[in-house]
């Protein structure tokens, strides 16, 4: 496994400084948003895919920082009900597919997606239980009609541009956010579907991300290192679920923390070592969203706690059996 890092963090800072900065920290591989949600300030494909010499230069970057790009993120909802907006971002994941090929790299991280509850809906229609019986009725058309079909051809795309693993986050608000939607899509759609692994979107709706990284196994393509703080108050009072600013902190149910401030080391070893178990040995990506730290507190605490329990090594021979 090699220590990564979300780019976007330091999206403030040009490509080169930022990558000296990483460097400086011992980050090994480099998670870039190059469309939608993550922005494009370190990667724009608009740019680098019609300018060979702007392209070139991107690369040699990379090259001299001594690090390795895991994946080239581009998180939107390419099923969103009003066509503008998911053409929006179709059109941003495509263009991740083709930097992708451009760089030589077969991965790109992302979000299902979303559709409305019919064909003239304008919103996003989340779905998250069976009655009234109207609720099933949307889930199997957003599917059938949607999710389905969309990943169907996407899948195809990114195929013929060299792209075989499409990772996407498990996150609430969109079709898929836990193990069983994962394997749902990637059952119908087939084995290129995987998942960019989170456990802070998994903690706060009440699963175990170590029973969740078993019963994905190889279906793990990314992860973040991410960690959540479920305030027991508050939850007590309102569960869960909870639409307060993530600036609100004394009043959320929870809140996102960097690494080792929603759980501690032993947490993470048992993550790390149950990631090695089912097979997992790429980036351990941090996605530092710690509003109660600054850029830097943040993501230093995390890589000196990521450092002492990421497993770098081939495992020994058992001498001993």
């Amino acid at each position: 496994m090699k220590l990564g890092v979300l780019t976007t963090l330091l999206g403030n800072l040009p490509l080169a400084e930022a990558l000296a900065y990483f460097k400086s920290l011992g980050i090994e591989m480099l998670e870039i948003g190059c469309a939608n949600y993550p922005g494009n300030a370190h990667a724009n494909p608009d740019e680098l895919l019609s300018d060979k010499a702007k392209l070139a230069a991107f690369q040699k970057i990379i090259a001299d920082s001594g690090l390795e790009i895991s994946a080239f993120s581009c998180h939107g909802n390419p099923v969103h009900p009003d066509k503008k907006i998911a053409a929006e971002f179709d059109r941003g994941m495509r263009n991740a597919v083709l930097l992708a090929e451009a760089c030589g790299i077969s991965q790109i991280n992302a979000f299902s997606g979303c559709p409305g509850d019919h064909d003239g809906a304008k919103y996003p229609n989340w779905v998250t239980c069976p009655w009234p019986d109207d609720f099933g009725k949307i889930l199997e058309w957003q599917w059938n009609e949607k999710l389905i079909p969309y990943w169907k051809e996407f899948v195809a795309f990114a195929k013929a541009h060299g792209v075989n693993k499409i990772a996407l986050e498990l996150h609430p608000g969109f079709c898929v956010y836990n193990t069983e939607t994962l394997l749902q899509l990637r059952e119908a759609v087939g084995p290129e579907i995987g998942a960019n692994f989170d456990p802070s979107h998994l903690v706060w709706q009440g699963m175990d991300p170590v029973a969740c990284i078993r019963a994905m196994g190889d279906a793990i393509f990314h992860f973040h290192a991410k960690d959540t703080k479920i305030d027991p108050y508050n939850t007590a009072i309102n569960g869960v679920l909870d639409n307060k600013s993530y600036g609100d902190e004394i009043n959320r149910s929870w809140v996102f923390r960097t690494v080792g401030y929603g759980r501690d080391a032993n947490y993470w070893k048992e993550i790390i070592s149950n990631l090695r178990m089912v097979g997992y040995d790429y980036a351990i990506s941090i996605e530092h969203e710690d509003s109660l730290m600054s850029q830097n507190e943040g993501l230093r605490r995390a890589v000196a706690l990521l450092k002492d329990v990421i497993m770098t090594e081939t495992p020994a021979e058992m001498w001993w059996a």
